[in-house]
């Protein structure tokens, strides 16, 4: 799957992933202010793809200083990147990606098409989110044997990538190797992830997949009702603490207690190395609106207080290993995390 992200003549369209599995629509990021709205309200998700929408993001604000003023400063560029920063702080693909446009942008600043030269780099980031994720997903298949049962926490296919996808993509290769396999998908609360994503891309690729409340981890740990875990990640720090979808660390706590392989699969770009421990990760903290109301619909006490964390921080010690495209990451985490930015 790779539709449900496009550039063409000079807009970028992307699925609007609030609205499935029962509405497939796009919405049409035609400048700045669009595509920062699109990664707040969570028309698109998922670490990778955020840093793809805001490379474009970037594009777009600086073709719009062109065609407004006929450049571009970096002043312009600046403000330009500060409203993006502050879409969603925990993913850190989204800093990582703007700081590539940034580069690309002072080695270019000259030159007369600059507008080009950064929908040019934007199209590239995209691209090669596409081909990490499949090269981690043909080293994560390694790791899945014929016959295993996979629980896997919120959406981490196609849909929150380039394409293809991370923890899914893992599964995706594995599936298409021939492993008979089958998944187990958390519901994820309050957006539900798993259950509106996750399941319809699994059944977009006939891959057997079951839907669980949130809640039976625990009990299908102690009765074997998976045999691994694979989920993806929003931030890891150099030490190997990993940020991902609120739920993901009481789902390593259950591995750990039934020595079940617990695995993060992940591009580089996620890795964090300016921060050196999970406590320093900034988690996002979302309207306790989001916990109380459903699609529209209030599902409790009007005027209750709610509280919602998008992510929560599972200790490296409760990780078995880290999928990438450039191999499996055993421990010491810190030692051969250091070693993807040599």
């Amino acid at each position: 799957m790779t539709d449900h992200i496009y550039w063409k003549d000079g807009v970028l369209y992307v699925l609007d992933q609030r609205e499935l599995p029962f509405k497939k629509t796009y919405v049409r990021c035609k400048g700045l202010i669009d595509t920062a709205k699109a990664i707040e309200n969570m028309t698109v998700r998922g670490a990778p793809l955020i840093g793809i929408v805001a490379g474009y993001g970037v594009a777009l604000g600086v073709k719009e200083a062109v065609e407004t003023k006929g450049q571009c400063s970096m002043a312009d560029l600046d403000r330009v990147c500060h409203r993006l920063q502050k879409t969603r702080p925990t993913a850190v693909n989204l800093a990582w990606a703007i700081e590539r446009m940034k580069a690309t942008y002072r080695s270019y600043a000259n030159n007369s098409d600059i507008a080009d030269v950064m929908t040019e780099e934007a199209i590239s980031i995209h691209v090669e989110d596409i081909e990490n994720n499949r090269m981690l997903s043909l080293y994560g298949a390694e790791l899945i044997d014929d016959g295993d049962t996979i629980l896997t926490h919120c959406n981490a296919g196609a849909l929150a990538t380039g394409g293809y996808g991370t923890a899914l993509g893992v599964v995706r290769a594995a599936h298409e190797s021939g492993k008979e396999i089958k998944v187990l998908a958390t519901e994820t609360r309050p957006y539900l992830q798993g259950a509106r994503l996750t399941v319809w891309e699994l059944s977009q690729e006939g891959i057997p997949v079951e839907l669980i409340p949130d809640n039976h981890v625990g009990l299908l740990s102690a009765n074997k009702g998976f045999s691994k875990v694979i989920v993806g990640a929003d931030r890891i720090a150099l030490n190997g603490d990993t940020a991902n979808k609120i739920g993901t660390y009481m789902i390593s706590l259950c591995a750990r207690q039934f020595h079940i392989p617990f695995y993060i699969a992940a591009p580089v770009s996620t890795f964090d190395r300016y921060i050196g421990k999970g406590t320093h990760i900034p988690i996002e903290e979302r309207d306790g609106k989001e916990v109380k109301y459903l699609q529209g619909k209030l599902l409790t006490v009007k005027n209750v207080k709610a509280r919602y964390y998008s992510f929560d921080v599972t200790p490296a010690r409760l990780i078995t290993s880290f999928i990438t495209e450039k191999g499996i990451i055993e421990p010491p985490f810190k030692k051969y995390i250091k070693m993807l930015f040599l």
